[in-house]
């Protein structure tokens, strides 16, 4: 019996996330993602409370409603413009397009629907209003080094980046 995923493990495990109507993949991460248990936690804590006392091998669906994490659809977050209006390389169903309001807050807009005149964005999350099942396999499970606990993660974890190439958007 391998080890088993509680509170100071090392975790490595795999998810991708289904719609539970139509069963279609939303999301999913085919690179292994590490986090301590009970530190860093990466996920939703139901999803977290799931994975206690599993191990390698593993796997686990934990369905989530979605209106639940992320509030009911707001259709006031769903606008219309005229195609003209929208930069060229936003025309495209799926992409996702960030927009600041008159308060400076900022808020990804998906681009659900278009036609020869018209666009249309939608604010809400992606997930809210949908019972989504959340499907995560398990590949490792062992003691978190002290780097690892003190990094809070797996050390160097973070996009190797050079800070003087960030610039803000």
């Amino acid at each position: 019996m391998g080890e088993t995923i509680q509170d100071g493990k090392f975790v490595e495990l795999t998810y991708k996330v289904t719609d539970g109507k139509s069963g279609h993949v939303l999301t999913c991460v085919e690179f292994p993602l590490g986090y301590i248990h009970g530190h860093n936690e990466i996920l939703a804590p139901s999803v977290h409370k799931e994975l206690e006392g599993k191990s390698a091998g593993d796997v686990i669906a934990v369905p989530i409603d979605g209106n639940r994490i992320f509030g009911a659809r707001d259709e006031s977050l769903v606008f219309t413009d005229d195609i003209e209006n929208v930069p060229e390389e936003y025309r495209k169903v799926g992409t996702s397009i960030l927009m600041e309001n008159e308060k400076g807050e900022t808020r990804s807009f998906l681009v659900t629907r278009m036609d020869d005149e018209t666009l249309t964005v939608d604010g809400n999350n992606p997930l809210c209003g949908r019972e989504v099942v959340f499907r995560l396999e398990v590949l490792s499970v062992r003691d978190a080094t002290e780097e690892e606990m003190k990094a809070g993660g797996a050390p160097g974890a973070g996009p190797d980046v050079d800070p003087s190439l960030l610039r803000p958007v």
